[in-house]
């Protein structure tokens, strides 16, 4: 019973913990950097990059974990008024399906580039594992969070939402595994399984509401 109450208490301590790193408004960088990485899966997210890198936050932008069937064209069709940017500083990674391959994707790609600096963009609740195996990825590299905060997260708390309570303890249970994977140093895949293997999906219509 004293080992179950132990348990218990350790998970809820770390989930509080957890919370803590989930932002609850947008902040805009707290610097430039050279590169900036969007991991996709918001409709959002994308939108959000390349305002970024219009307003000069990064010199080069990568799309990770884009759908193989998509190209640039299908992101300017959804997002009309990126056509200068996509074809002047705008990367795509069709190889990534899931966080750990966003980051050996960015790795590989930063390498490239001699980036030694880069904004990372994805949803608030994703930002604390994303940002975990990036820095696994690659500890060398400052990496600079920009959480995107979605419009159901902003019209009410996250506690009154059993939708948002349940994407709340799955991407804690992730990051949990994400932990212990990296602190073993690699053993297993590293978390609950996130569609390894299966191709991301392909890009749906962007809207100004975050994911």
């Amino acid at each position: 019973m004293l080992v179950a109450f132990a348990v218990v208490l350790f998970a809820g301590l770390g989930f509080v913990d957890f919370l803590s790193q989930v932002l609850p408004t947008e902040e805009k960088p707290s610097r430039n950097a050279d590169g900036i990485v969007v991991l996709t899966g918001g409709s959002s997210r994308v939108s959000d990059a390349l305002d970024l890198l219009s307003a000069g936050y990064g010199r080069r932008l990568l799309i990770s974990g884009v759908h193989p069937t998509n190209g640039y064209s299908d992101i300017q069709r959804t997002l009309p008024d990126s056509p200068r940017l996509l074809a002047c500083c705008v990367d795509l990674d069709h190889s990534a399906v899931n966080t750990r391959s966003n980051a050996t994707e960015t790795r590989r790609w930063a390498a490239e580039r001699g980036f030694r600096s880069l904004i990372v963009v994805t949803s608030n609740y994703h930002m604390p594992r994303a940002i975990l195996e990036l820095s696994h990825a690659m500890p060398d590299i400052k990496l600079v969070p920009f959480a995107v905060v979605g419009e159901k997260w902003r019209e009410e708390p996250w506690w009154t939402s059993g939708g948002a309570l349940r994407l709340l303890l799955s991407e804690y249970a992730k990051y949990v595994f994400a932990e212990m994977r990296v602190a073993f140093r690699g053993v297993g895949q590293g978390g609950l399984p996130e569609a390894s293997g299966s191709p991301p999906a392909p890009f749906k219509p962007a809207t100004v509401s975050a994911n």
